[in-house]
């Protein structure tokens, strides 16, 4: 599984890397150090965890979002698969976005929860990108 630095969970939480520090500290996410020291965040953890806090109703600094060209990069909180069709879930920042796709494009792709990818929007479609 994917782990994520806490620079890269701060960018896909929307939130500056101090308070995803701030949070760890706190113990509201759990990290461990890789052979460098850097801390890590589990892929699986950070998704759960982004699903609270683009829940929750405030947050600990005012911050701004952009879309750059409606490209939402977040984490994927969700995969469902049904026979033909599925529906994937991305955590992008206070951002929840849900697409419905074929379940061979999600195979393609090998979406499954805790790794990054990126919501495109165009009118009422979203297109999912992994990254």
């Amino acid at each position: 599984m994917q782990s994520y630095t806490i620079g890269q969970a701060a960018r896909l939480l929307g939130v500056s890397a101090d308070t995803v520090r701030r949070w760890a500290d706190a113990g509201r996410v759990e990290t461990h150090r890789d052979e460098g020291g850097r801390r890590l965040i589990e892929g699986r953890a950070l998704a759960a965890f982004s699903v609270e806090v683009g829940q929750g109703t405030h947050s600990d600094e005012e911050t701004s979002y952009t879309s750059a060209r409606n490209a939402f990069p977040g984490i994927v909180t969700a995969v469902k698969l049904g026979d033909v069709a599925a529906q994937v879930e991305i955590q992008a920042g206070p951002h929840r976005l849900v697409s419905l796709l074929t379940r061979e494009a999600v195979e393609e792709l090998g979406l499954e929860v805790g790794m990054q990818a990126t919501a495109r929007v165009k009118s009422t479609n979203v297109h999912i990108d992994r990254t």
